[in-house]
């Protein structure tokens, strides 16, 4: 089913054009990322199909009565409410909707006219249409999954990254017909993101999402549209796929340009031996000559993000901690910490939202102190700190004059002295870009514009917190390919699993209450080895209820709960169902390896759905 379609849309800002003359659809069911490079308007585009800004050409049509929910990157509330009533504010329409249905039964238990019973069955109708039965159950659970507990905060006391996952768990309660997402792994913890990955992987869900998160890219999207150059690439499948079929379409571009080129060498030959004299055939000739000359000429535009600065020289005395204490009233965030840092270490600090990674980052950098303990710190060390909060300057200032404050001139990895313009181009920041305010930059240029004054200052111990909130895949694949070179020390703390896991192989597990895991591998060996964790500590917890079944007495479930029970089960069965169809497909000779990719992918999220829906299921019959 058709939900949505994008005809010759366009959108510029004065002389500069975002994009223009771009189509697409969407229906029921595609999970579509859209990839380009920051500054080419990808948060623009989700505003005009959101309705909160205007296309300058083109048109938007939407199915009759399509619900669209829109995750912007910088959440807007009313801060004098708190949580809970703007949970149930007119924000939220299910909110609304539970209530008039509840109200509306009560009234007609009393009344019991035909009016009364006519809206009691409209409103049937809409909870049906809406799936509003089981609010409650879902709302509680969304809330909980985005560590949103206290209701009676205010708004306006949460922190932006709370915000951001406040208004992440509204929309996805709004139970729209699509939902657009710009950037919605950003101040999520890991544990956040993997829930979100599976629950957008459901059927019925469509989604239009902007994301750096390639492993998010890889297990939720079924399509990528590309925007480059000014044309927008169509990939139907996950991101590998994208990226095969990119390096494909780069590749024989090439090769047409290399036969252009050689086809017109042999033309040009021919017209400066041609005659003056030009028959009707040669004159078709030199018409096909200029297109030839055309293609020739053309080539692919490619902004190429070159990171390469000098590093200051390192000492042998890194950095050591001794018996660090720190807490924030009942928090405790460090109890005892001991750790020396030795040359070339690269460590990636993993962590719920609000166990302290940021306050360790800052204690080390003497930003912070700590409540006791010992911090020797080498005389060498040139910190360079890439902050969750950003660039710290007054936005009505020029890109250029920014990075005049701290140098005019730069040396390089190879010795050589640039000046900050240079450098800026290396940055992919245009001559014209670089009198921009900094006001007018995107998201995702304001945080390359900070990378670039962190690494001017030439650090030998870079610390990164959350770097790739807001870049693009080129900067991000650039950024890894300097720090796999980098020989100074790293820490780095990410919800990224992609980036941790090709940048560390020593992690720092803050578990809470001042406990500090140290775990020598990747993320993802770190976290195999967590999920078979959970399910033995789930299996023998269910053992144990089992046991205890005969001494305790049931529990009367609730009607939510009831409701779930009753259809785990069918669920289940399904997931069994479709487990040993994908199984028996795999096993067919001569199946595309595209193919078995696919069906190899959908075989692991439902193993992992039967394994959740298995345990709820325990869960429920235990009560």
């Amino acid at each position: 089913m058709n939900l949505l379609a994008v005809e010759n849309l366009g959108k510029n800002f004065g002389e500069r054009i975002l994009f223009e003359g771009l189509s697409f659809g969407l229906s029921k069911g595609d999970k579509v990322a859209l990839i380009a490079n920051n500054g080419t308007g990808k948060s623009s585009m989700l505003k005009i199909l959101a309705g909160q800004d205007s296309a300058d050409e083109g048109e938007v049509i939407f199915r009759n009565e399509c619900k669209i929910s829109y995750l912007s990157q910088d959440a807007i509330f009313d801060d004098r409410l708190t949580i809970n009533e703007l949970i149930n504010s007119a924000h939220n329409k299910i909110s609304i909707l539970v209530k008039d249905y509840e109200k509306a039964v009560e009234d007609h238990s009393k009344e019991g006219n035909a009016q009364s019973e006519k809206l009691v069955e409209e409103l049937t109708a809409k909870m049906e249409q809406e799936n509003a039965w089981d609010y409650q159950r879902r709302s509680e659970q969304i809330l909980s999954k985005f560590n949103i507990n206290n209701l009676q905060q205010k708004v306006g006391a949460l922190s932006g990254g709370q915000k951001k996952r406040l208004s992440l768990a509204l929309l996805l309660l709004e139970n729209a017909d699509i939902l657009l997402l710009d950037e919605p792994t950003n101040h999520l913890d890991i544990s956040m993101i993997e829930w979100l990955e599976k629950f957008l992987q459901q059927q019925n869900i469509t989604v239009l999402m902007v994301t750096h998160d390639r492993y998010f890219l890889e297990r939720v999207c079924n399509n990528i549209m590309e925007l480059e150059g000014g044309n927008l690439y169509h990939h139907k499948g996950n991101f590998s796929y994208f990226l095969e079929k990119r390096s494909e379409r780069e590749s024989n571009f090439d090769v047409e340009i290399g036969k252009a080129q050689k086809l017109m060498k042999k033309e040009l030959e021919w017209i400066r031996r041609s005659p003056k004299a030009r028959t009707t055939k040669s004159k078709a000739r030199i018409d096909n000559f200029d297109k030839i000359k055309k293609k020739a000429s053309s080539k692919r535009i490619t902004q190429e993000l070159n990171i390469d600065v000098k590093m200051d020289r390192m000492g042998g005395k890194i950095l050591e901690l001794k018996n660090i204490k720190k807490s924030f009233g009942d928090l405790t965030i460090l109890d005892g910490f001991d750790y020396t840092f030795k040359k070339g270490e690269r460590i990636g600090i993993l962590g719920k939202n609000g166990v302290g990674k940021s306050t360790f980052l800052n204690i080390i950098t003497g930003r912070e102190n700590p409540d006791s303990g010992k911090i020797n710190v080498g005389e060498t060390i040139n910190y360079g700190y890439f902050t969750q909060g950003g660039l710290d300057t007054d936005e009505d200032r020029r890109v250029i004059t920014v990075l005049k404050d701290i140098a005019e001139f730069i040396v390089m990895s190879d010795k050589r002295k640039v000046s900050a313009s240079q450098l800026l181009e290396h940055f992919m920041f245009t001559p014209e870009m670089q009198f921009t305010e900094v006001k007018r930059l995107s998201g995702g240029e304001r945080r390359r514009l900070y990378l670039l004054t962190v690494l001017m200052k030439n650090p030998n111990f870079l610390i990164l917190d959350e770097p790739t909130n807001d870049l693009d895949l080129l900067t991000l694949t650039k950024l890894e390919e300097f720090l796999l070179q980098y020989k100074g020390c790293l820490i780095l703390v990410s919800h990224d699993r992609f980036f941790m896991d090709k940048l560390t192989e020593h992690l720092f597990v803050f578990t809470g209450n001042g406990e500090i895991e140290d775990h020598y591998c990747t993320y993802s060996e770190y976290r195999e080895k967590e999920i078979a964790q959970e399910k033995e500590f789930k299996k023998i917890q269910h053992l144990e209820k089992q046991n205890s079944k005969v001494k305790a007495p049931k529990k009367k479930l609730s009607f939510n709960d009831q409701y779930e029970y009753n259809n785990l089960e069918k669920e289940i069965q399904d997931l069994e169902k479709e487990k040993s169809e994908l199984e028996s497909n795999i096993q067919i000779p001569n199946i595309e390896l595209a193919e078995i990719m696919e069906k190899s992918e959908r075989l692991g999220v439902v193993i992992d759905l039967i394994d959740e829906k298995e345990m709820r299921w325990m869960e429920l019959d235990d009560i």
